[in-house]
Formats: structure tokens, sequence, C-alpha cells
């Protein structure tokens, strides 16, 4: 698995002289961003999977920025936001604002949807409390559920490989 996400993942040494990145000077040198351990990527994982259901934009620059901060592993932590994308965003939409109603205990809105600016700011208003009550409680879940799921895994491979060299050496 490592190996795998070694080489589909951009070098470290690239990113830190790209010239967009430069304004983070040092920060992007901490070798913990880089790190393919359990506890790194396990976090990063996790970080990326909560702010990928925040509804707010630019989830990937505040997955990097918690990242960075946290001194999780950065790639894994960028790529993990990428579960919402332009295909996946308007059934994740829809059942964040289905979650927040339910968790208000209001009753969700029936509407159809008109692509314009008006019908918006007319709907932002009653969608917005929902959305985000929902959206904001589907990303802690998914956060936490990442982080326990992806820890139980690793240590799963990690016994399961162990347990292999014992059983080949006897």
């Amino acid at each position: 698995m490592k190996q795998l996400l070694k080489r589909y993942l951009p070098d470290p040494h690239q990113l830190r002289e790209h010239k967009s990145l430069r304004f983070l000077g040092e920060w992007l040198h901490d070798p913990w961003l880089w790190h393919f351990n359990r506890r790194s990527t396990v976090r990063g994982l996790a970080v990326g999977a909560f702010f990928a259901f925040v509804p707010f934009p630019w989830q990937t620059l505040l997955a990097a920025v918690a990242a960075i901060w946290l001194r999780f592993n950065l790639p894994v932590a960028v790529a993990m936001v990428w579960i919402t994308n332009p295909l996946t965003l308007p059934p994740i939409v829809f059942v964040n604002y289905q979650f927040g109603a339910w968790l208000l205990g209001i009753p969700p809105g029936q509407w159809t949807f008109e692509p314009s600016l008006d019908w918006l700011l007319q709907k932002a208003g009653d969608v917005g409390l929902p959305l985000l009550v929902g959206s904001m409680a589907t990303a802690v879940v998914a956060g936490v559920a990442t982080f326990v799921i992806a820890h139980l895994l690793w240590r799963w491979r990690i016994v399961s490989r162990f347990r292999r060299r014992r059983r080949t050496l006897a």
C-alpha cells in the first residue's frame, strides 16, 4: 500500500520547490508531512474525510492547513478531500440536508431546484441551517469512522504479516 501511494503521489522535493507553494516556506520541509507510517497516514485520512464533508469552499486548502498544523500526512489528507467532487456533491448535499433537518427536528422542505441566483438567495435561509448542521455532523462521523477503520485495517495488516512471517520461519 505504501509503495502504491508513493508511486502516484507527487515528490515532496518537487512540491517544496513549486512556485505557487513557496509561500509555505519551511512548513513543507517537516518530514512528518510526508511519512507513510500508521500514525501520520491514518490521521491524514481522518482529517481529509472530515474536511470532505465540511460545507465551506476551499476544502482542500483547509485540509492542507490542518495537516500541516497538526503534522499529519499532507498528500493523503488532500487526496481524501476529493471524496466530494462534482459527481458526488449533489447526493452528499441532499443527504446532509435531510440529516440536518432530522437532527433539528424540522420537516425537510419540499422544493424543486431552479438554477437562478434569486432562487438560491431565497432558499439559502431555509436550507442553510439544516445543511450546515447535517454537514458538520457527517464530517465528525466521517472523520472518526475513517480514523477507526483505517487504524484497525492497518493494525490487522501488520498483525497478519507478523503471523505469516512467524509461520514461514517455523
